[in-house]
């Protein structure tokens, strides 16, 4: 068995068509049916049924696949430590976050570790902070930047730490009746209309939970709209569709500009504190088991500075 053959069976097995998986290679029809078929005479199992034009993995093929891939992802990561034995002259970084942290708050860290480290590759992937966690749990990032919480199913894979925070601000757009009042009441959220981000969001998780603290169920909320990023739901706002609870770090510029103002919420159940604030962690995650590679703790030093005498190349 050699890792060619590992490649074309993983390759057919997603395609389930071995003319897709030859084009995807870049190699041959004929080559891909030969090395499935050395594969299975070499141990006598049968990975694939053919079915007329098309075809379909058996069990042990199914069994087959979750190896393959296991043996595969070691090897890519024993490539990945030896490019990096040369003091990180090369190698490379794969990120994963979530979509405000991404935008606003990740691109200087990028910047600030590609000039100390301009032969390491970075690949860079946005998605809602759920997405984002599963993805960093399945191995595709090497580290993962969200807000929200960890889904407990995931929480045994992942090692989640806070590394900075933001604020999550209740903003309306100028023709908004917000607009010219200071703050509001935690009974006032309930007269006017919201716009919301999607269940799987780290900032729309953050607000629910402040809901809940203040004694509000969102399905008291008069919802107008969902939407799938934080920019679209600035967008709307500032057209004057409703309020929106969006990070700060997102609505700075429309806040100095006051296309959009952010509205304090009245804290009347404690004294001591004249309004209540949403304030959401960004999270560092990465598996708990893979593989770190020396690219990944650089990094880590970029988010982190007190690590610099941790991990020292």
């Amino acid at each position: 068995m050699t890792l060619e053959q590992l490649r074309i069976f993983l390759a057919v097995a997603e395609q389930l068509h071995f003319t897709r998986a030859a084009e995807a290679l870049y190699i041959t029809q004929p080559a891909v049916s030969a090395a499935i078929q050395s594969l299975e005479q070499e141990y006598g199992v049968k990975l694939f049924h053919r079915i007329s034009r098309r075809i379909e993995m058996t069990d042990a093929g199914r069994l087959f696949q979750l190896e393959a891939q296991k043996i595969l992802e070691q090897v890519a990561f024993a490539e990945r430590q030896l490019r990096e034995l040369n003091n990180l002259q090369r190698g490379e970084l794969k990120i994963g976050a979530s979509l405000t942290v991404g935008n606003y708050w990740l691109p200087a860290k990028i910047s600030q570790f590609k000039q100390q480290y301009p032969g390491i590759q970075v690949q860079c992937k946005l998605g809602n902070a759920e997405e984002i966690c599963e993805g960093t749990a399945l191995g595709r990032f090497d580290l993962g930047l969200v807000t929200g919480d960890v889904k407990p199913v995931l929480k045994e894979l992942l090692e989640q730490e806070a590394i900075a925070t933001d604020r999550l601000r209740i903003v309306v757009g100028r023709s908004h009746p917000w607009f010219t009042q200071p703050q509001v009441s935690v009974e006032d959220l309930l007269t006017t209309a919201w716009v919301m981000r999607e269940p799987g969001s780290g900032a729309q998780q953050m607000f629910e939970q402040a809901l809940n603290d203040w004694g509000v169920e969102l399905s008291e909320l008069q919802v107008a709209l969902v939407l799938s990023t934080s920019e679209m739901v600035k967008a709307v706002v500032e057209q004057g569709v409703g309020a929106a609870a969006l990070p700060e770090l997102m609505v700075e510029k429309e806040l100095k500009l006051e296309t959009l103002r952010a509205i304090a919420v009245k804290d009347e159940q404690h004294s001591d504190r004249n309004t209540l604030e949403i304030i959401q962690p960004i999270f560092k995650l990465r598996h708990q088991k893979r593989f770190q590679t020396q690219s990944i703790y650089a990094f880590e030093r970029i988010l982190m500075p007190e690590l610099q005498s941790d991990h020292s190349l």
